[in-house]
């Protein structure tokens, strides 16, 4: 009698501590990365654009503007220096983009956010969109970079509509061809979504949702075009659209965390992966766009939102950036293991939040696609920018420039301030000295390359 009281005793306890465990509330905060592709910085309604953003424009006024966030100016890059919080130039991803044909990839000596957040706890880890941060073999592929799930496409610049790239599907679950009919942009909001309202109570998750809008092809579809019928240019008119249903998603992801009772408790970041393409974005009065190293191409919206972390309404103008995200995000997770490479990017949770100043920092661009290199060095109120030459080479062109008087950078001091145009650009080689040899350039291979079939990479 004595035993089968103390089995029932013990079976009691079993179940209570249970229970206590499924009711236990989760500590980490959700997080979710929402990515924009080539998204213009006046291209939203906070920033007076033109072309209705509600949406963002909620995140932006519920969390932090950062007026001062910049980023890679092109795609890949960007989104090598988000996952790993190192300069690109470092592993071989600074140059140019992941065309189709080319066989590179961020290198699986790189740490990634999903890496690190899976060691601090986040068993759901779900990227939502385009990858392109390589694909010509298995081990570059989400599932194999820290994602336990992966909806979308690989590649860059695929038809919205049919999913297709170098004429085959581009669309997939997991590393299985997906069917799934419909415009990709209403496809990724509606998957990332349906993540967070399958998401365990208890439980936080990492989500990551790189929309490919409005990056081109332009293509839209007619129920959004129809709004924007007074825009004359054409192309304008379908980016508008673009645009349009790029918030909308953004929506029902915020929906969904509002549904699930997590908003309090998720950690939100939102921005563009570099800046619009001048012939139908409107970057405001920054200098240039995509592919440039001047303020229109590399400085974008940017918002986060955390309301149990975070207070609402303010604008940061620190210098913040796409490679602050890695460290920023483990702070946020409490994770305080080693990494296993050094991190350029800076925890920037406390200036965030009101509670910190950052200390003055080198910030460097960087492209070399199709053209001669073109850098930039930012520090503090000066910015140097070389293009049409190489940084290594003798005389390069110098444009010095004062941002904090001249914000549009049409006033070029170089030859006014000598000394500190040379010191930058000693420091501009130092950095450019990083790049690793044997990049294979971003056209190589395209004479002969055939695209796999549905893009099913098996080796």
């Amino acid at each position: 009698m004595k035993q089968e009281f103390a089995f029932l005793l013990t079976q009691t306890a079993l179940l209570l501590t249970a229970c206590l465990s499924l009711a236990a509330p989760q500590e980490k905060p959700n997080i979710v990365i929402i990515v924009a592709d080539d998204l213009g910085w006046k291209d939203t309604g906070y920033h007076g654009g033109d072309i209705p953003t509600p949406n963002i424009d909620k995140l932006a006024e519920e969390g932090v503007r950062l007026e001062n966030f910049h980023v890679a100016p092109l795609c890949s890059p960007t989104r090598a220096g988000l996952m790993t919080g190192r300069w690109p130039i470092r592993y071989g991803m600074g140059e140019s983009v992941i065309t189709p044909w080319r066989k590179w990839g961020l290198p699986t000596t790189e740490n990634t956010i999903a890496d690190m957040l899976g060691k601090a706890g986040y068993k759901t880890r779900a990227a939502v969109g385009k990858w392109h941060l390589g694909h010509y073999k298995k081990e570059l592929l989400p599932l194999s970079r820290g994602f336990t799930s992966f909806y979308g496409h690989y590649n860059g610049a695929f038809d919205y509509f049919t999913h297709r790239r170098e004429g085959e599907l581009d669309w997939h679950r997991n590393e299985e061809t997906c069917l799934d009919k419909g415009y990709s942009t209403d496809l990724i909001g509606r998957e990332a979504a349906k993540i967070i309202a399958g998401s365990a109570s208890n439980s936080p998750f990492f989500l990551y949702v790189p929309f490919n809008a409005p990056h081109d092809p332009m293509q839209a579809k007619e129920t959004d075009l129809r709004k924007y019928k007074s825009i004359k240019n054409k192309n304008r008119r379908i980016y508008a659209a673009m645009v349009d249903s790029m918030d909308q998603a953004v929506g029902r992801i915020l929906k969904a965390l509002d549904e699930q009772g997590i908003k309090d408790n998720t950690f939100i970041l939102f921005f563009s992966d570099n800046g619009g393409i001048t012939r139908w974005a409107d970057n405001g009065s920054w200098r240039g766009g995509k592919g440039t190293v001047y303020e229109g191409g590399i400085r974008t919206p940017a918002v986060v939102r955390w309301p149990g972390g975070i207070q609402a309404g303010r604008v940061e103008n620190t210098l913040t950036g796409y490679i602050d995200i890695y460290p920023t995000l483990k702070a946020v997770a409490s994770h305080s293991m080693a990494d296993p490479n050094p991190i350029d990017g800076r925890n920037i949770l406390g200036i965030l939040q009101g509670k910190a100043k950052a200390a003055e920092r080198d910030w460097f661009s960087y492209i070399a696609q199709g053209k001669p290199d073109q850098m930039a060095l930012t520090a503090g109120d000066w910015k140097l920018v070389v293009a049409g030459k190489s940084v290594l080479d003798d005389d390069p062109p110098l444009e010095l420039f004062h941002l904090k008087e001249d914000p549009a950078e049409s006033n070029n001091l170089a030859a006014a301030n000598p000394n500190k145009a040379t010191a930058m650009l000693d420091r501009l080689r130092r950095h450019r000295r990083l790049k690793i040899k044997g990049i294979p350039d971003f056209r190589e291979g395209k004479t002969e390359f055939v695209a796999p079939k549905d893009w099913k990479i098996t080796r």
